[in-house]
């Protein structure tokens, strides 16, 4: 196997805790901040997917608007336009994991290069990465507005490709999201599944070369070389 080159990573809920979003919604909504989160989140992903199939696109902002929307309407709570900007502004702030800044520091340190590849916008992806001090950690920010496709669509993976000008063997794609992992896996690259809930990998024909159970995890044990056939 190719010696990796690359690293690219997804940000939501890999590198970035989407739920952190959590405090502010508690605050708004006493008691229900976490099923607002869960709930939203999930629904932000069902619309990224359905828009995909629809050819129906819209940025990721979009997204998130209506999957808010759709969440309260849900679960019967009132949402001023005051309450919805608040709190669709906490997505550009989210935070990041513990573990993600001296990850990213140790793959940089080994010579790899490091991208990002999100669902989110071009504005999305620059305001959190930015609100987080993390922007030095990263060779490329990579929007799927290039597109106009969320993932797991084929050609969302393939802007990386284009954006680094290497093979697929020479990247590693990192998500926790396993169905991210997957449409990786299929389009070709070796792919690292970040397993931080310590849950069970989509039954969908493939499986992940690497588990980790987050990105320090995945860096700390990183050869400085960075072969992965050497990775276990």
């Amino acid at each position: 196997m190719n010696t990796i080159k690359a690293v690219v990573f997804d940000l939501y809920g890999t590198l970035y805790d989407v739920h952190s979003v959590r405090t502010l919604c508690e605050r708004l909504y006493p008691a229900r901040g976490d099923a607002i989160s869960r709930m939203w989140r999930q629904k932000q992903l069902e619309y990224t997917w359905m828009r995909c199939l629809m050819g129906q696109y819209k940025d990721f902002e979009s997204a998130t608007v209506e999957a808010l929307r759709h969440t309260c309407g849900s679960l019967g709570l009132a949402l001023s336009p005051a309450g919805e900007a608040s709190l669709c502004n906490e997505y550009l702030r989210l935070a990041p994991f513990a573990d993600v800044p001296q990850a990213l520091q140790r793959l940089r340190a080994a010579g790899l290069k490091t991208a990002i590849l999100s669902n989110g916008s071009r504005h999305s992806i620059r305001q959190v990465v930015e609100n987080s001090g993390l922007t030095s950690s990263f060779d490329h920010l990579i929007s799927v507005d290039e597109v106009r496709q969320f993932k797991p669509h084929p050609e969302v993976y393939q802007l990386a490709l284009d954006t680094l000008n290497l093979d697929k063997a020479d990247i590693l794609f990192v998500s926790c999201n396993s169905w991210d992992a997957t449409g990786a896996k299929y389009f070709g690259y070796p792919v690292c599944w970040i397993n931080r809930s310590g849950g069970v990998f989509d039954e969908l024909g493939v499986s992940p070369d690497l588990v980790r159970r987050d990105v320090g995890d995945l860096a700390a044990r990183f050869p400085v070389a960075g072969a992965l056939e050497n990775v276990s």
